[in-house]
C-alpha cells in the first residue's frame, strides 16, 4: 500500500507539470507459441478463479483486465478465422461462478465447435467444479489431473437473514415497495416460506439446465435418473469421476494435449495462447489464474460487485 501512495504522489507531481504519462489499460490479446512446432495450432484458452462479469481496475482506475466473457469471446473469434487451429483445450481451475457468465462461456464454446467443427478437450487442474463442469460439458473429452477435485453439480443462491443482529443494533428496515415480493430475498427480515418456493422453482429450473447440458455433452453416458443420483452438490475425485462417466481420463495437460492431436487427426501441432501483449507465457503452465484468496462471507458477495441474490453454479464450501 505504501508503494502504491508513493506511485500515486510522484504521478501526481508528474501530471500537474503537464506531463502525459500512458498508463498501460487492457490491449487486443496476441497470439503466443508456448509448446510444439509445425504450422497445426492448438488453442489454450484458460477458465480460472471465480467466473464473474467484474473487470479488474488499477488503483487509478485503468482497466487492466477484461471480464471473461469478453477474452473468451475475443479469443473464440479469432481462432474461428484461423483455419490452422485444428483444437481446443480449455484449461480448467475453477470452482464456478454465475450461472449466466459460466452459460455464456460455454455458448460460445459450442459455436466455435459449430463453425470450425474442431474437437475440444478439456483439462482439469486443482479444481473444476460446478459451473467449471458446466463449460466442461461442451468438451469433446474430458482428462481430469490425477487430484482433480471436480463435481459439484447444481446451483445455489446465497443468502442470509441479519434481522437479528439489525434488533440487537437498533436499526429498523424501513423499505418502501409496490409490490409484496418486490424485496424478496432480502437479508433485512425473514424470508417467507412463499418467496422459498418461489425461489426454489427458478433454482429447480437452473438445476433441470445443468443436468440437460450435461446430458447433452456427456453423450448419454448416462441416464437422467442415473445422473441425478451423482448431481447432488457432492464433489468427486479424479478417479471416482471417471468411475462415475463424468470424465473421460485422468492425465496431466501434455495427455490432453495429445488427445486433441487424436480428436483432430494431426501428429504435431504449436500450442499456442491469445493473451495480453505483456503477459510473460512460456510454457504450458504459465500464467494459470487463482481464485480470490479472501471471501467476504458477511455479504456473501464471493467477489461480485453487485447487490442483490445472485444464482451460483458455484461450490464455496
Amino acid at each position: 500500500m505504501k508503494n502504491i501512495l508513493k506511485l500515486a504522489v510522484v504521478l501526481a507531481f508528474f501530471l500537474s507539470g503537464c506531463v502525459m504519462i500512458a498508463l498501460p489499460g487492457v490491449e487486443p490479446l496476441k497470439e503466443k507459441s508456448i509448446a510444439g512446432e509445425g504450422k497445426d495450432k492448438i488453442l489454450l484458452i484458460d477458465i480460472s478463479g471465480i467466473i464473474t462479469e467484474n473487470e479488474d481496475s488499477n488503483v487509478f482506475g485503468v482497466q487492466t483486465k477484461q471480464k471473461i466473457t469478453a477474452r473468451v469471446k475475443e479469443e473464440v473469434s479469432r481462432a474461428s478465422e484461423d483455419e490452422d487451429v485444428k483444437a481446443v483445450i480449455l484449461r480448467i481451475n475453477t470452482p464456478g461462478g454465475s450461472v449466466t457468465t459460466c452459460d455464456i462461456i460455454r455458448h460460445e464454446i459450442q459455436n466455435l465447435k459449430k463453425k470450425r467443427n474442431i474437437p475440444v478437450v478439456a483439462e482439469f487442474m486443482d479444481v473444476a467444479a460446478s459451473g467449471g463442469y458446466y463449460i466442461a460439458s461442451a468438451a469433446d473429452v474430458i482428462v481430469a489431473h490425477p487430484t482433480t477435485v471436480t463435481g459439484s453439480i447444481g446451483v445455489i443462491a446465497f443468502n442470509v437473514n441479519a434481522s437479528g443482529l439489525m434488533d440487537k443494533l437498533g436499526l429498523t428496515n424501513q423499505s418502501i415497495k409496490s409490490g409484496d415480493k418486490k424485496d424478496i430475498g432480502t437479508p433485512l427480515r425473514p424470508m417467507t416460506e412463499d418467496e422459498r418456493q418461489i425461489l426454489q422453482s427458478i433454482i429447480n429450473g437452473m438445476y433441470d439446465r445443468f443436468l440437460d447440458v450435461i446430458l447433452e455433452g456427456r453423450n448419454k453416458s448416462f441416464s437422467r435418473e442415473e445422473l441425478r443420483k451423482i448431481a447432488d452438490g457432492r464433489i468427486y475425485t479424479a478417479s471416482q469421476a471417471k468411475d462415475l462417466k463424468l470424465v473421460d481420463s485422468i492425465g496431466y495437460l501434455d495427455d490432453a494435449i495429445e488427445a486433441a492431436k487424436e480428436k483432430a487427426g494431426i501428429k504435431e501441432a504449436r500450442v499456442i495462447t491469445y493473451t495480453a501483449p505483456r503477459a510473460y507465457k512460456n510454457n504450458i503452465y504459465s500464467m494459470m489464474e487463482q481464485p480470490p484468496a479472501e471471501i467476504n462471507l458477511i455479504n456473501i458477495d464471493t467477489g461480485f460487485r453487485k447487490p442483490g441474490l445472485s444464482f451460483m453454479y458455484l461450490w464455496m464450501p
